[in-house]
């Protein structure tokens, strides 16, 4: 995976799982990613030091990588999207690809009740 596809992975997964970051991670990866600021314009914007918003990227980075690993919406949202391109579908694929978003849609929801009540 080249730069730039890493960027976009990261920014998709950031889009897909923000609301479980931190709101200091989630602060520091809009800077970083959305907005493009370097390490140190961040730092100095948050009063941080550098190596401290090096780490809050890299260990958000990895929390969206584990919540990819265990929810699997990114790699859900790239196959319905695949089926959707396909402009031959059959209406028994339409309401299979509906039956789909929606168990995702359900399946995502318990595990995120069950996350917070384990807390």
């Amino acid at each position: 995976m080249n730069e730039l596809e890493k960027v976009e992975h990261i920014n998709t997964l950031f889009d897909l799982y923000k609301e479980l970051l931190t709101d200091k991670q989630k602060s520091i990866m809009e800077k970083y990613y959305s907005f493009n600021l370097s390490l140190k314009e961040i730092s100095d914007e948050l009063n941080i030091s550098r190596a401290a918003v090096l780490d809050a990227i890299e260990h958000a980075t990895k929390k969206l990588e584990e919540f990819e690993k265990k929810l699997k919406l990114n790699e859900r949202n790239q196959r319905i999207a695949k089926k959707i391109q396909d402009s031959s579908l059959s209406e028994q694929e339409k309401e299979e690809l509906i039956d789909e978003v929606l168990y995702g849609i359900w399946s995502i929801n318990r595990k995120i009740f069950k996350s917070n009540q384990k807390n």
